[in-house]
C-alpha cells in the first residue's frame, strides 16, 4: 500500500510542476527591459501622448475620443466646424499628454534605477510612487476631459453611429429607442 501511495504522490508532483512553473514565472524575460515596469510599447505610447486605456471609462460609456472621431469623420458626417473643433480638442489633449507621458517615463526610469542600484529608501520610494500616481491621474484626466469635450460637439445620432462603428453594444443604440 505504501509504495503505491508514494508513486501516486510522485506522479501528482510531476504533473503539478509545469503548471507551477508557468504561474511562478509570469515576468520571465522582462528582466531585460530598460524600465522593468514598462514594455517598449508602453514607453512609446506614453511618449506619443496616447491614452493606453486611460479613457476606457469614457470611451465605453458613450463619450467618443477625438482621435477616433477624426478617423471616422466621413462616416459620422462631421460638419467642417465639428471637424475643426474636434481637431482642436485633439491638439490640446496631445500637447498636454506628451510632456506628462515623458515625465511619467522618467519617474519610472528613476524608480527602476534606484532599485537596480540598491539605492532605494522608504522615503525615495514614497516620493517616486506618489509622483507616478499623480502623473498617471493627471494624464488620465487629460484624456477623459477630451472625450467629455468631444461628446458635447456631437449629435445623439453621431454618438450612436460612432458606437456602432467602433463595435460597442447593440446595432440599435438605447438613444434610438422611441418612447410612447
Amino acid at each position: 500500500m505504501k509504495p503505491r501511495l508514494l508513486v501516486l504522490v510522485a506522479a501528482a508532483c510531476t504533473l503539478a510542476v509545469p503548471v507551477l512553473a508557468d504561474n511562478a514565472m509570469p515576468y520571465a524575460g522582462q528582466q531585460t527591459r530598460q524600465i522593468k515596469a514598462l514594455s517598449d510599447e508602453d514607453i512609446s505610447a506614453l511618449l506619443r501622448g496616447e491614452g493606453m486605456g486611460f479613457a476606457k471609462a469614457a470611451e465605453l460609456n458613450g463619450y467618443p475620443g477625438p482621435a477616433h472621431v477624426l478617423t471616422l469623420a466621413q462616416q459620422l458626417k462631421l460638419t467642417e466646424t465639428q471637424r475643426q473643433q474636434v481637431q482642436a480638442i485633439f491638439n490640446r489633449m496631445d500637447a498636454a499628454a506628451k510632456p506628462l507621458g515623458a515625465e511619467l517615463v522618467e519617474h519610472e526610469r528613476l524608480l527602476d534605477q534606484l532599485f537596480a542600484k540598491g539605492e532605494i529608501t522608504p522615503e525615495r520610494l514614497a516620493a517616486e510612487t506618489a509622483a507616478i500616481g499623480s502623473l498617471e491621474g493627471h494624464l488620465r484626466s487629460v484624456h477623459l476631459a477630451a472625450h467629455l469635450e468631444t461628446r458635447a460637439l456631437l449629435s445623439a445620432d453621431q454618438i450612436a453611429l460612432y458606437e456602432q462603428l467602433r463595435g460597442y453594444g447593440d446595432l440599435v443604440s438605447p438613444m434610438h429607442h422611441h418612447h410612447g
